[in-house]
């Protein structure tokens, strides 16, 4: 249909008459404003702080029960997949990606826009270092893909030997840890190197002396450590007389008060992002004063209990290692020369070695030698060293140092335990390197051990020796040693979190 030149005109003049009204021109001059406001308000005002855990299929898991779907090659897509990875230079670093973006810290404003940035960027390259590992875990041969100057991770004692190398070089590229530097030595920044719980010591020395992972800049940080040392706290807040262990909560919880009133990092994350360490017993004894606090927390424990509140999903497990000399023995004998079944020498600590000293102490078999004491002028390491199995029986708590002793023994280690969860599962298969062995079964040992044959435990040996890299200490650290495999599964457990601040979607 034509519409006619009059009809035309009388909708111009409609037109301009609607848009030439008093009332609307009111209105504009009183809503533009309000709109521009709006926007600066919701740009520059922060939003509450929250954090959010990635989907069940990136959730760490292990042995029994748990599995890791990652090194498995099962994961499914993220929901932070897709976060920013496009705006990101492949070929630029971390450190220099922040300081691209020139962002002037003049006011408290700008502080908080640029620590907002600096948030969103480390997320965004949290995000494609997901979908670098998920691809890598499709990969599902024995050996990595990956070139690598110092060591290729390979065969069965991997998970996926792929995902594992991939998600270790990535993160070379991107983890930071941040130290916070409130508390004095000796219960802060301190710990043991030539003890039960040296592996504390070692690790809390490392990361205070700043040249691996550690940053100075706590908003590039992907994690933040809280440096006490529990085997300190007990040393000198323990009231042995009194059994009393107050002060040693009392302690912590003003810690945390310092560091939330202090930074806004703790109360940002509910301290998602944020792990502490320990090795000694009584590793979960400071976080069980401080539940509401803690746990949301990765903590880093040899005690790894399933049964104690241990968490794989969010906690990683770490290995007790007993350096008495300070550094560690690393050899035995060859396979051909080992005329020692099993061996076991300890004193009478908890249930499971009461049963195994029940049942083997006083048997006198040449097979599986059992001892709560050696005879006088025996050699412990040279039994070690002579034995094809080492019994490795929790005590009182599910943590033993004779777990790395038959490493570096190239014993084949039999774990008997409950709720037990073995240093670094998340990458390392066990089950191809060690025996794992129910309490209910000790009376059985000899016969399940005698029941492995020749060929799979000169596999299983090989793989012992593989594996000693892992739980090596360094006075150095190097590529792949216990040091950095510790960072590795606290880096893992980060990449389980998004953290979201100031907007940050």
């Amino acid at each position: 249909m034509m519409i006619s030149p009059h009809n035309d005109k009388a909708q111009h003049r409609h037109t301009s008459s609607f848009w030439s009204s008093p009332s609307l021109n009111l209105s504009l001059i009183l809503v533009i404003p309000s709109v521009v406001l709006l926007v600066l308000v919701s740009t520059l005002v922060p939003y509450p702080s929250t954090f959010s855990p990635l989907s069940s299929p990136w959730k760490w898991r292990y042995g029994g029960h748990w599995y890791s779907s990652i090194f498995n090659g099962s994961s499914t897509d993220s929901p932070f997949m897709e976060a920013e990875t496009d705006k990101l230079d492949p070929n630029m670093s971390f450190s220099d990606a922040l300081l691209d973006k020139d962002i002037d810290n003049v006011t408290s404003t700008t502080r908080v826009v640029k620590r907002s940035s600096k948030l969103k960027m480390v997320e965004a390259y949290m995000a494609r270092a997901r979908s670098f590992i998920k691809e890598a875990a499709r990969v599902r041969n024995l050996t990595s893909i990956h070139h690598d100057p110092d060591y290729v991770p390979h065969g069965p004692i991997y998970r996926n030997a792929n995902a594992f190398h991939r998600s270790y070089l990535e993160m070379e590229k991107l983890f930071k840890i941040y130290v916070y530097q409130e508390g004095e030595p000796p219960m802060f920044h301190n710990g043991p190197c030539k003890s039960i719980y040296s592996s504390e010591g070692r690790f809390i020395h490392e990361v205070e002396k700043g040249k691996l992972y550690t940053t100075q800049d706590p908003d590039e940080a992907l994690v933040y450590f809280l440096p006490f040392s529990v085997a300190m706290l007990v040393r000198y807040l323990y009231e042995s007389e009194s059994l009393k262990t107050d002060a040693i909560g009392r302690i912590v919880i003003d810690y945390i008060h310092v560091i939330s009133g202090k930074y806004p990092y703790w109360n940002r994350s509910v301290g998602a992002d944020h792990f502490v360490l320990s090795c000694h017993d009584w590793g979960p004894l400071a976080s069980s004063y401080v539940p509401h606090l803690f746990n949301k927390s990765i903590r880093v424990l040899c005690n790894a209990n399933t049964s104690e509140g241990f968490n794989p999903a969010k906690d990683a497990s770490f290995p007790e290692i007993n350096l008495l000399k300070g550094e560690a023995d690393i050899g035995g004998l060859p396979p051909s020369r080992r005329s020692i079944l099993a061996f076991f020498a300890g004193h009478l600590h908890g249930y499971i070695r009461y049963l195994l000293l029940n049942e083997w102490k006083d048997k006198n078999d040449p097979d599986v030698q059992v001892y709560d004491q050696l005879p006088k002028g025996v050699s412990y390491m040279s039994k070690l060293k002579n034995s094809r199995f080492c019994l490795c029986p929790s005590g009182y708590e599910v943590a033993s140092p004779r777990i790395v002793e038959a490493i570096y023994a190239e014993c084949v280690p039999v774990l008997i335990s409950d709720g037990y969860v073995a240093p670094f599962s998340d990458v390392l298969n066990w089950k191809s390197f060690s025996v794992q062995i129910a309490v209910k079964d000790i009376p059985n040992i000899k016969e399940i051990l005698m029941g492995i044959s020749q060929r799979q435990y000169l596999r299983m040996q090989r793989r012992v020796k593989q594996v000693q890299r892992h739980f090596v200490v360094n006075p150095t650290p190097k590529r792949y040693d216990v040091f950095h495999m510790i960072n590795h599964s606290i880096w893992l457990r980060r990449l389980n979190v998004h953290i979201q601040d100031f907007g940050v979607p």
